[in-house]
């Protein structure tokens, strides 16, 4: 993974114990309650340790160097604060920098609470697992992302991020000998969402490689015109990796729309 420095021109962490104003507000006046400060009852955050209780701090700014300082030292006594504050961080770039510290991390450690981490209620929690562990990339994690469970409870998952977190860790992961297991498994999501996501799903059909088209082809002649055009965008990408997607999906959807005006 990119060291996060590349890309976030931050100094050095200078950390402050000093308690935010907001948390001792009793008069509940937080406008934004998903970036709200952790209570102090919160357990991983009870440490008495500056760097732990900055990942709590009033602004992403704060947030997003104290990750940075935690993945820098690099103990696996931090891996608990980290899954806890991935499950509720509202900033994208802090999340990030979260990924990064866990991926610091021993992954005989990491991987196991990751993998436990895709059970939880919390959407966000399973999202951010999915992308940690396409990050670090171990073997290990793919067992309980098999199609057998992913098909029905992440690559499907009603959730957006869910579901594209899903695709993107379940083709970093899969064994060679599963591929074509993975490939049915995603094809079941031609058509769904907007521009974006179709792109995403059909990123990561053709990364599973071109010997896979097959796959695809079966759903050339789905009875919806919306799987059909994906799935004919999709073909394209297979033979030109590099043409922009939108202009595939594009001529697609006029293929489709002539073949149904000849069949009227």
């Amino acid at each position: 993974m990119t060291h996060p420095l590349k890309h976030h021109h931050i100094s050095e962490p200078a950390l402050s114990t000093e308690t935010d104003s907001r948390r001792n507000d009793s008069s509940g006046g937080r406008s934004d309650t998903s970036d709200r400060l952790i209570e102090p009852s919160d357990r991983w955050n009870d440490t008495g340790d500056p760097m732990i209780e900055a990942l709590s701090a009033s602004t992403p700014q704060q947030r997003l160097q104290a990750a940075m300082a935690i993945g820098t030292r690099a103990e696996p006594r931090d891996l608990d604060a980290l899954i806890a504050r991935c499950r509720i961080e509202p900033d994208f770039f802090v999340r990030d920098m979260l990924t990064w510290a866990l991926t610091r991390l021993p992954a005989g450690d990491t991987v196991p609470r990751l993998v436990a981490e895709l059970d939880s209620p919390l959407s966000q929690a399973i999202s951010q697992s999915l992308h940690t562990l396409s990050k670090i990339g171990d073997v290990r994690a793919w067992p309980p992302m098999d199609p057998a469970r992913i098909g029905t409870a992440l690559i499907a998952h009603t959730d957006t991020e869910v579901a594209r977190s899903a695709w993107r860790a379940a083709v970093a992961l899969v064994p060679g000998e599963d591929r074509e297991e993975l490939a049915s498994a995603l094809v079941t999501q031609l058509g769904r969402g907007d521009l974006e996501m179709q792109k995403s799903l059909s990123r990561a059909i053709v990364s599973l490689g071109e010997d896979l088209v097959s796959v695809v082809d079966e759903r050339l002649h789905a009875e919806d015109d919306t799987v059909r055009a994906h799935a004919m965008a999709t073909r394209d990408m297979f033979d030109d990796p590099d043409a922009g997607f939108a202009h595939a999906l594009d001529a697609a959807k006029r293929v489709v729309a002539l073949g149904s005006e000849a069949t009227v």
